[in-house]
């Protein structure tokens, strides 16, 4: 396993939340205190294999943290936009965790998180970021915050104005080099805005655990979903 872990130690009788997520092709997992302030984080690259890797992951960064699962007081999970494998892995594992330790859960949106990370990050107002991620080999979908995402098929330009930062996550070769590098910034401080908006959620109520569903933008090969009405883009729901 690549990637890097931070943790701080200290109590062990303290609660916790973690957060997971899968939508990009680097996982995150990331404990924190309830008010969402970062205590742990790892994040590396999955491939194919997040269903192997992604539990000893969770156990790993609560042990460095000091922390068991008895203390975790509610999971937060990414719902997306992504891909099919890796979304549905991190919401099942998400809500299994939830079912089992009894906790509540929160569904967040991964490009929501992107987006107000680099609004932390780069000091840029979250209405102005517009954020682009992959929608299979060719296609990409173009996301900003009030607006329904949209999808971009392969030979259509973003339309940003001077005012606006462009944003791309996984990719390369497909987006200017600054809008890459700005989108590896946000992507590494997506676990603290998992972490943020998630205890927010929490705090507010969470989500039902039988509708929480992830937004994919790639289905399985030989898996299609509806044509969208309206020209947009519609989501595949996963079930239940």
């Amino acid at each position: 396993m690549t990637g890097d872990a931070r943790s701080s130690r200290g109590d062990g009788r303290r609660y916790a939340i973690l957060a997971i997520d899968t939508a990009t092709t680097r996982v995150v997992v990331a404990v924190g205190t309830p008010r969402g302030e970062p205590l742990g984080l790892s994040t590396w690259v999955a491939g194919y294999r997040h269903g192997e890797q992604l539990l000893p992951s969770i156990g790993r960064v609560l042990g460095e943290a000091n922390l068991r699962r008895s203390r975790l007081r509610g999971v937060i999970v990414g719902t997306g936009p992504g891909a099919f494998t890796g979304l549905r892995v991190g919401l099942a594992t998400g809500k299994a965790l939830a079912h089992g330790l009894h906790l509540p859960i929160a569904g967040i949106s991964t490009a929501t998180a992107l987006i107000d990370a680099v609004a932390a990050g780069d000091g840029v107002p979250a209405r102005r970021v517009v954020l682009l991620l992959p929608a299979g080999p060719s296609d990409r979908v173009l996301v900003r915050l009030g607006l329904p995402p949209r999808l971009l098929p392969a030979g259509t330009d973003p339309e940003v104005d001077a005012h606006d930062m462009l944003v791309a996550v996984d990719l390369d070769g497909r987006a200017p080099n600054e809008a890459l590098a700005a989108g590896e910034r946000a992507r590494a401080r997506l676990g603290h805005e998992l972490l943020r908006l998630g205890a927010a959620r929490l705090a507010a109520g969470a989500d039902d655990l039988a509708t929480l569903v992830p937004e994919y933008v790639t289905l399985p090969r030989g898996v299609s979903a509806p044509e969208p009405a309206g020209g947009g883009v519609e989501w595949s729901r996963g079930p239940r």
